[in-house]
């Protein structure tokens, strides 16, 4: 993994460590179980203070992103968040025949329990046969629904979601859900979440809901490939995300462009491309990108990388064509 540390003081150097580190696990240039340099390794490249490295490993311990094992070094965590299972169903057990027995004789205990429970409630048979029937004969997921309290963020994943997959996209904050839940063109919805968010939003599901965990990374940390050379004018940075504009500035500082040279612009507000039209480059969400001024370059990320897409695209296919003609 390569670090650029820029003493500017316009971002501190912890920041930018933080930043770079989380950004190159959710791009998967760091592994689960990947080694990171030490703290006296890096203060030593760097000629930096010791507790400058030993606060920002901290902290992202803390965030769940680093596990320090004493008298082993710093290690990235072996797992973060735990993706809800895949619409694709169960596999088969790799014993065999044996295994698929043992899976067989469960599944029968789970219906005897249903049936016992179920006659306790007064109902009969026949009942239970019938809402048996219309559970296994439901329509499969018709749509993405995406649970996220941030409004702008939720706008950027919409945009970027219709864009590469074949089912409708709805959104949504923790607030909202009962209302769309009880519109019927959103009841058969896969709820899509953060990673941070998930624990929160799964609890307003039943117990049963599948949920698809989604990570998340508006800049990739090799930036600098991707930037104009130094001194060929302002760059403008431009979202209506706030995490995506801090982000963007501390990445671009770490990367060596100088402060006076950053136009930063929030697109919730309004008059928010003032200024950007003298801009040599402007960096962006895919979301805005037809939105800005013409100038040489815009630069679009998506907050999506193809391995997240990939994976939505692969539930998608498991949900077989009447899914997707119901679209």
């Amino acid at each position: 993994m390569q670090l650029w540390l820029n003493r500017t003081g316009e971002v501190s150097l912890r920041e930018q460590m933080i930043t770079q580190i989380v950004l190159a696990i959710l791009c998967r240039e760091l592994a689960p179980g990947d080694r990171l340099p030490s703290t006296r390794e890096l203060a030593r490249r760097f000629q930096i203070h010791a507790n400058t490295t030993s606060r920002a490993y901290r902290q992202l311990e803390r965030d769940g992103w680093l596990e320090l094992r004493h008298g082993s070094g710093v290690f990235v965590r072996e797992s973060r968040a735990q993706t809800a299972p895949s619409a694709a169903g169960p596999r088969q057990n790799e014993s065999g025949l044996k295994g698929q027995a043992v899976l067989n004789q469960q599944i029968d205990q789970l219906l005897a329990e249903l049936l016992r429970k179920s006659s306790d409630l007064g109902a009969s048979s026949s009942q239970v046969r019938e809402r048996l029937g219309r559970w296994l004969t439901k329509a499969p997921p018709s749509r993405w629904l995406i649970i996220e309290p941030d409004p702008e963020l939720r706008q950027i994943l919409v945009f970027e979601m219709q864009q590469a997959l074949r089912l409708p996209v709805s959104a949504c904050g923790p607030e909202d859900l009962d209302d769309f839940l009880s519109q019927e063109a959103i009841a058969g919805a896969i709820p899509v979440a953060r990673p941070s968010k998930a624990e929160a939003v799964r609890k307003l599901f039943p117990a049963q809901t599948e949920m698809t965990i989604l990570e998340i990374r508006p800049i990739p940390p090799a930036i600098r490939k991707y930037l104009p050379q130094a001194g060929e004018g302002l760059i403008g940075i431009a979202s209506r995300w706030p995490d995506f504009l801090r982000i963007a500035h501390t990445m671009m500082v770490a990367a060596g462009v100088a402060p006076e040279s950053l136009v930063v612009r929030d697109a919730a507000r309004a008059g928010w491309k003032r200024g950007l039209e003298h801009c040599f480059a402007i960096v962006c969400d895919a979301a805005i990108k037809q939105q800005l001024p013409e100038v040489r370059h815009r630069i679009a990320f998506n907050l999506l990388d193809e391995p997240s897409l990939t994976h939505l695209r692969q539930i998608e296919a498991s949900l077989g064509d009447s899914a997707r003609d119901q679209s």
